[in-house]
């Protein structure tokens, strides 16, 4: 029999678990971490779920030390455990070998604790419980895809974006530079030369390569999306006798940003669900379709029209709002009903940029769609009709109003804006 003290500490952390799961995703680390720091006591905590594509890494402890955690880092971590282990070991994060206690929930999601103590777990199958409940918790809300979820990922989704490109364009920028330094025919040392060569050129690979891991962290693919959503559904329908018809996305169609893939197929199954409920349904097409703008949600059902429009627009107003959506219900009784949702693939220009493209007169703007598609100034004065010096002037007018230092940043607006699509 547990004694009075015991059970009063079970029940404490019993009430810490439910203030965890019951928040926003943003800060659940934090809510964590202050959760089980008096049973395991620890100097910083990682959460690594690769269902949160705006946020994979959830940390808490010092930004010196949880700033610098590369998800490659948690990855390999990940990649030494089987789902539903633990244990603790030294690994590699944020460049340094630490102590860490860690856990692989079964859905996947990874938990580092770097202790205060090198020591094993203390309690380590009620840790392995307690986390289990809040990476089961973690998995429902990315599942469901509510507006804040969507809100907050697509807002980290667009900031890491940007960061990445103008991070990546600085070093490939400096690299080139030492590239062209060090192939100089001036410089006498081959032998030195060549190992600077090698080793500059080895960093742009790793470069290009991170970036890469990244996109692939937090995009996915429009076909496997789309399959994603037909295997969720198939047990729904399959129940109902319903004939389904399932039209894919092109193979090749551009990368879902992962919250719009999310809340594609919450807002999918959500609508299927509001379709289903009417008695004589039979069959039912649900088709997804994408270009370079945007994703097209269709889903039409050959019933009686006698959809509950007003709990369709319930279940899927909030996602809509949030992803900036057109949302079109359209019924007719006795033919069918049909429902469309169109979603922007690009997230939207902030107020503050959009003030100052506003700030921009027809030719700088001419000027900054040209610079967001990579032309420098030579090639941007030949597609214009006008004369280098001139072109020269209006890129530094336009750098000057959107308060920007760098050709890299303005190109980053641009692209934000949508005017590289603005001329052939």
């Amino acid at each position: 029999m547990d004694d009075p003290a015991r059970c009063q500490s079970k029940e404490v952390s019993l009430r810490s678990l439910r203030d965890v799961v019951d928040g926003p995703l943003v800060d659940i680390a934090a809510r964590l971490s202050r959760c089980l720091a008096e049973r395991w006591p620890h100097l910083a905590l990682v959460i690594f779920t690769r269902e949160c594509s705006g946020r994979p890494r959830k940390v808490a402890g010092p930004a010196e030390i949880v700033d610098r955690i590369a998800i490659a880092e948690l990855e390999a971590l990940k990649a030494t455990l089987g789902p539903g282990d633990s244990r603790a070991d030294e690994a590699v994060l944020a460049g340094v070998r630490r102590w860490v206690w860690v856990v692989r929930d079964r859905c996947d999601t990874l938990l580092v604790l770097m202790p205060r103590q090198r020591e094993p777990v203390p309690l380590q199958q009620e840790l392995v419980a307690v986390f289990g409940m809040v990476a089961t918790s973690i998995s429902q809300q990315v599942a469901q895809a509510s507006p804040d979820y969507l809100a907050e990922s697509r807002a980290a989704s667009a900031a890491r974006a940007r960061a990445i490109s103008e991070l990546t364009a600085a070093h490939e920028a400096v690299l080139a530079g030492l590239l062209v330094t060090l192939r100089a025919p001036g410089l006498d040392d081959a032998q030195a030369r060549a190992a600077a060569t090698s080793a500059a050129s080895e960093a742009l690979i790793a470069l290009r390569s991170g970036e890469a891991t990244d996109r692939a962290l937090s995009e996915e693919p429009p076909a496997a999306a789309f399959e994603r959503l037909h295997r969720e559904l198939e047990p729904l329908l399959h129940r109902r006798t319903i004939t389904a018809e399932f039209e894919a996305p092109p193979v090749d169609g551009r990368r879902l940003p992962g919250e719009i893939a999310h809340g594609a197929r919450a807002m999918t199954q959500s609508a299927v669900l509001v379709f289903t409920a009417q008695p004589d349904l039979e069959r039912l097409r649900i088709a997804w379709t994408s270009d370079s703008d945007r994703l097209v949600v269709d889903i039409r059902d050959s019933a009686a029209g006698q959809l509950d429009t007003t709990a369709l627009t319930r279940s899927l107003e909030g996602r809509a709002r949030t992803l900036r959506a057109e949302l079109d219900i359209e019924v007719v009784p006795g033919w069918g009903s049909r429902v469309r949702v169109r979603i922007p693939l690009d997230p939207p220009v902030a107020a503050v940029e959009q003030a100052e493209l506003n700030a921009l007169n027809r030719r700088e703007r001419e000027v900054l769609a040209r610079v967001a598609a990579g032309m420098r100034n030579r090639a941007i004065a030949d597609d214009l009709g006008i004369a280098e010096s001139t072109a020269k002037f209006h890129v530094a007018g336009l750098l000057k109003k959107l308060a920007v230092s760098s050709r890299g940043e303005a190109a980053v607006i641009g692209i934000r804006a949508g005017l590289t699509a603005t001329f052939d």
